[in-house]
C-alpha cells in the first residue's frame, strides 16, 4: 500500500510540475527534481527514499541511459573519441584539485579531503541526457562529446577510487573496484570493453533475430531488456557504473534492425514509470536538517564544484578545437553529479572515509550543483547553437 501510495503521488506531481516546467521553458527535469526536495524530508516529508524506490530508481536511471544509447550515433560517437577523452580527463583533473583545495582550507584531513575530491570528480550524465533530448541535441557534436566524456570520466573516476581505497588500506564493500586489486579490476574493464565489441558485432544483431522469432509480443525489445540487464549487471561485476552497460547495450541495439521497434517500445516504459522516480529520488537525498552550521561549507563546495568541471571540461572541449560557445556547453553538459557522486559518497560514508556531519553538506552540495546543470546546459546549448547559426550565415559571403 506505501509504494501504491507513493509511486501515485510521485507520478501525479512530476506529471503536473513536467507540464508547467515545459510550458514556462524550464527543463521538466528540473520540475522532476524540485518535486522530490518538495515532497521529500527536505520539506513536507511526506515521502522518504525506500529501499524499494531506490530499486525503481536504479531501474530509471538504466532505462534512460539505454535509450541514450539507442539514439546515440556511433559514428558520431567515434569521431569525437579524442574530444570526449581530453573532456574527461581534465574534467576530473580540475575537480579533483580545487575540491581538494576546498578540504585543506576547511582544515579537513588529507584522506577525507581526497575523498571528497573524488566524489566531485564523477560526472552523471542521466539529468544532461534529458535536456539534450528536450532540444533535439542528443546527436549534435557537443551532445556525443558529452556522452562519449562520461564513459571515460566514469572509468576515470573509477581507478582513481580503487587507488584511494588500495592505498588507505579501507574495506568498502564486495565490489571489483573496492575489495579486489587495482590490476585486477583495471585487466576487468579492459576485458569489458574489448567484449562490448563482440556484443555490438554479433550478440546484439543475433539477440534480434531471435527476438523477431519469438511468438510473443515484443519479443524484440524483451531481448533488448535482457541484454542491457545483462550488460549492467556485468558491469557492476567489474566495478563500473551500471549505466556505462546500458550506454553501451543501447549502442549494440542500435546497431541492428530492431532500433526503431526497440526505441518505440522502451520510451513508454521508462517515462511512464521508471525515469520520473530516478529524478524524484534524487530531490528525496536532500535534508536539511542540522546543515546551518555547514552553510557556508556547502556554498563553497557547491560553487567549485560547478566551476571545475565547467572550466576542466570546457577546457578539455577547447584544446579539443571546439569554438568557445561549444566548449562552455561541453563543460556545462559534465556539471550534474547526480546519482554517481551519491553513490560514491555513501561508499565513503559507509567505509568512514568522511564524518556523518560533512557527509551530509556533501550530499546537499551534490543535489545543488545537480539543480544548477540542467540550466546552465540549457543556456549555454542555446548560445554554442545560435554561435553556429551566426557562423554558417557568414561563411557563404567570405
Amino acid at each position: 500500500m506505501e509504494l501504491l501510495r507513493n509511486l501515485t503521488l510521485i507520478l501525479l506531481a512530476t506529471t503536473i510540475v513536467g507540464h508547467y516546467s515545459t510550458r514556462i521553458g524550464i527543463p521538466a527535469v528540473i520540475g522532476q527534481l524540485l518535486v522530490g526536495v518538495i515532497i521529500g524530508p527536505a520539506m513536507l516529508g511526506w515521502i522518504s527514499l525506500t529501499h524499494t524506490l531506490e530499486s525503481y530508481a536504479e531501474l530509471g536511471v538504466i532505462i534512460l541511459m539505454f535509450i541514450a544509447g539507442l539514439e546515440s550515433d556511433l559514428k558520431l560517437l567515434r569521431r569525437y573519441l579524442k574530444p570526449s577523452v581530453l573532456v574527461a580527463i581534465m574534467g576530473v583533473l580540475i575537480p579533483v584539485i580545487g575540491t581538494y583545495l576546498v578540504g585543506m582550507i576547511y582544515h579537513l584531513g588529507t584522506t577525507e579531503s581526497l575523498f571528497i575530491s573524488v566524489i566531485f570528480a564523477a560526472t552523471s550524465v542521466s539529468i544532461s541526457v534529458e535536456v539534450l533530448k528536450e532540444m533535439n541535441a542528443l546527436n549534435s557534436r557537443e551532445g556525443t562529446t558529452i556522452l562519449g566524456a562520461a564513459v571515460v570520466d566514469d572509468v576515470l573516476a573509477v581507478i582513481i577510487l580503487s587507488v584511494l581505497v588500495s592505498t588507505t588500506g579501507t574495506a568498502v564493500g564486495d565490489s571489483a573496484a573496492a575489495s579486489g586489486s587495482l590490476l585486477l579490476t583495471t585487466i576487468e574493464q579492459i576485458v569489458y570493453f574489448a567484449a562490448i565489441y563482440f556484443v555490438v558485432r554479433w550478440v546484439a544483431p543475433y539477440m534480434a533475430k531471435i527476438g523477431d522469432r519469438l511468438l510473443i509480443p515484443m519479443g524484440q525489445t524483451l531481448m533488448a531488456i535482457i541484454l542491457c540487464f545483462g550488460m549492467a549487471y556485468v558491469a557492476e561485476l567489474v566495478g563500473l557504473s551500471d549505466v556505462v552497460g546500458a550506454f553501451f547495450a543501447g549502442i549494440a541495439i542500435s546497431q541492428t534492425s530492431a532500433k526503431s521497434t526497440v526505441d518505440r517500445h522502451i520510451e513508454p516504459i521508462g517515462y511512464a514509470l521508471f525515469i520520473p522516480v530516478f529524478f524524484v529520488s534524487i530531490g528525496l537525498n536532500m535534508d536539511f536538517n542540522g546543515l546551518g552550521k555547514q552553510m557556508g561549507f556547502i556554498v563553497v563546495l557547491t560553487i567549485v564544484a560547478v566551476l571545475t568541471k565547467l572550466i576542466g571540461a570546457g577546457a578539455g572541449a577547447k584544446m579539443a578545437g571546439f569554438s568557445l560557445d561549444s566548449s562552455t556547453a561541453v563543460g556545462a553538459g559534465m556539471v550534474s553529479r547526480g546519482e554517481m557522486a551519491l553513490i560514491i559518497a555513501q561508499i565513503g560514508f559507509t567505509a568512514k572515509l568522511m564524518s556523518p556531519v560533512r557527509y551530509s553538506a556533501i550530499v546537499a552540495a551534490i543535489i545543488v550543483a545537480t539543480l544548477v546543470a540542467p540550466f546552465l546546459l540549457r543556456v549555454t546549448m542555446n548560445r554554442a547553437h545560435r554561435g553556429e547559426a551566426d557562423r554558417s550565415k557568414v561563411r557563404p559571403s567570405e
